[in-house]
């Protein structure tokens, strides 16, 4: 792949609504088979009552930094997560959290990814791993792929 590509998909990841309207301090770096998304934890609006971020945050970054991972090596369409599998290893409620996406595995229409999450002390906070296939929906500016 190329370096438009990897910035076509941080583009369409930038303009999804929930990228710029809920999760507005995530940034996403992407390259070949590998994608990085950090986000600060230290806004409340994450937290749930115990005051540390949400499981469906951990969720989110897991399977985000995943999927860019799997879409790196995807020129044409918009992979699907299939399965994703969550583990949660300790709470954050502070700093900046990193997901490092990894492509692990590749066929011709499927795909497997793994995703670790670290707190801002580089201590892994939890991982997650899932299956993602290729769809029929074209890569398009109409879904944000532009550069």
């Amino acid at each position: 792949m190329d370096a438009n590509h990897y910035k076509k998909l941080q583009n369409m990841f930038r303009s999804a609504n929930i990228n710029h309207r809920i999760y507005d301090t995530q940034v996403l770096t992407v390259e070949d088979s590998k994608a990085v998304l950090t986000l600060d934890v230290s806004d409340h609006k994450y937290f749930h009552s115990l005051g540390a971020i949400h499981g469906s945050v951990y969720f989110k970054m897991l399977d985000d930094s995943s999927f860019f991972a799997v879409a790196s090596v995807v020129p044409d369409v918009f992979p699907l997560t299939s399965t994703f599998n969550v583990n949660l290893l300790r709470p954050a409620n502070t700093g900046t959290a990193k997901a490092v996406g990894v492509l692990k595995f590749k066929s011709q229409n499927i795909y497997m990814a793994e995703s670790t999450l670290y707190n801002e002390e580089g201590k892994v906070i939890a991982f997650g791993s899932g299956s993602f296939a290729k769809s029929k929906i074209p890569l398009t500016e109409e879904i944000g792929y532009r550069l």
